[in-house]
């Protein structure tokens, strides 16, 4: 049955996963999508020309400005839906979010308080310790003295550790800290591209001593399972779906290469933490194994997640049915492809005086 036409906004038009999330919005099978794409770049965004109309916005650190752009051009526009692909804009979307309510403008984000948990890794893995979901050893840390207590307790360097800062994204302030002598460094140089996450505590220690200020870390034992990222669609803390896939191949923290996986382990941690939340949406979990096979939650990401177009290949248009669930449509009956594979490449995107160039 063909459905009225929904006009969507989608912000981080040119994320990387954002030329997969429009291709789902598009490919519904269902009604014709105008599809609305912002981004702070306009020069180099993949998804300037894969959407019907496109603006340059500013960043979300200047909160009102942010928001007084999105407004304007949602209105002018008369869009229906906003779905941010950007983690910083959740949290200005939430704290206003009557103010798009007012003109029926409805977004695919949850509350304010839900989301300050699901951002912050301690916070999340706290938690879900608290509410006996498994967890890796983690330990927060505010200096370089409580930096060495985590490393005691966590038997470096006997064993094998890794940190972050509790809220960021993708890889940044990543590391993995060995025995000193365990990574061939000469090899790390010569055959590895210098994008690696490996390094020593002296290395570490002299970063610090370079520096005037000591980071807020989460120091953590390093899991070496197998790693999985989760896709949640979810109603008010209610979950409506939940695939997990493994990132069989991952380059700059973005898979390549996956298999959905019917863990039914997983599937139930996410539910546990999705209704314990109140998550609304679609968010993303990740988790990893450890040596006895037991899924561990490391983050979640809060918002849609890049690779969520494996999922409508597999028989579930997650990003399209969020959008039915912001126009209280009913959500269909499907079936999971389970076990299917995905294989991502490079593709190209041509743009001249505002056209698209296809070759």
């Amino acid at each position: 049955m063909k459905r009225d036409r929904i006009i969507v906004m989608i912000t981080g038009a040119g994320a990387p996963g954002a030329p997969g999330i429009i291709k789902s919005l598009r490919h519904n099978g269902e009604r014709e999508i105008e599809i609305i794409g912002v981004d702070v770049d306009d020069q180099f965004s993949s998804g300037m020309g894969m959407v019907d109309f496109f603006y340059k916005i500013g960043t979300p650190d200047r909160e009102m400005d942010f928001l007084r752009q999105i407004f304007e051009i949602a209105i002018k526009h008369s869009v229906q839906v906003i779905i941010p692909l950007v983690t910083q804009e959740l949290f200005v979307f939430s704290k206003h979010r009557a103010m798009f309510s007012e003109k029926k403008i409805n977004l695919l984000v949850s509350d304010f308080e839900p989301l300050q948990i699901a951002n912050d890794k301690f916070k999340l893995m706290t938690f879900c310790k608290d509410n006996k979901i498994p967890v890796p050893e983690f330990y927060r840390v505010r200096s370089f003295e409580e930096f060495n207590t985590a490393l005691n307790l966590l038997s470096y360097p006997d064993k094998t550790i890794c940190f972050k800062p509790p809220v960021s994204n993708g890889l940044r302030g990543f590391r993995i800290m060995t025995r000193p002598g365990k990574v061939d460094k000469m090899d790390l140089f010569l055959n590895q591209k210098p994008n690696n996450v490996y390094l020593d505590f002296e290395e570490f220690t002299h970063i610090v001593n370079s520096s005037s200020y000591f980071p807020e870390l989460l120091v953590m034992e390093f899991l070496e399972g197998e790693e999985y990222s989760v896709d949640v669609l979810a109603n008010k803390g209610s979950c409506i779906e939940v695939v997990p896939r493994s990132r069989d191949k991952i380059k700059m923290g973005i898979s390549f290469s996956g298999t959905l996986k019917n863990d039914q382990k997983i599937v139930e941690y996410s539910k546990e933490i999705v209704e314990g939340l109140g998550l609304h949406g679609n968010i993303g979990f990740q988790f990893i194994k450890d040596r006895d096979g037991v899924p561990k939650i490391i983050e979640s990401n809060p918002r849609v997640q890049g690779t969520i177009v494996f999922n409508t290949a597999a028989g579930f248009n997650m990003v399209y049915n969020a959008v039915k669930l912001a126009m209280n449509e009913e959500i269909p009956k499907h079936t999971i492809k389970w076990g299917m594979k995905m294989i991502r490449y490079w593709e190209e995107v041509y743009l001249y005086n505002g056209e698209v160039i296809r070759i």
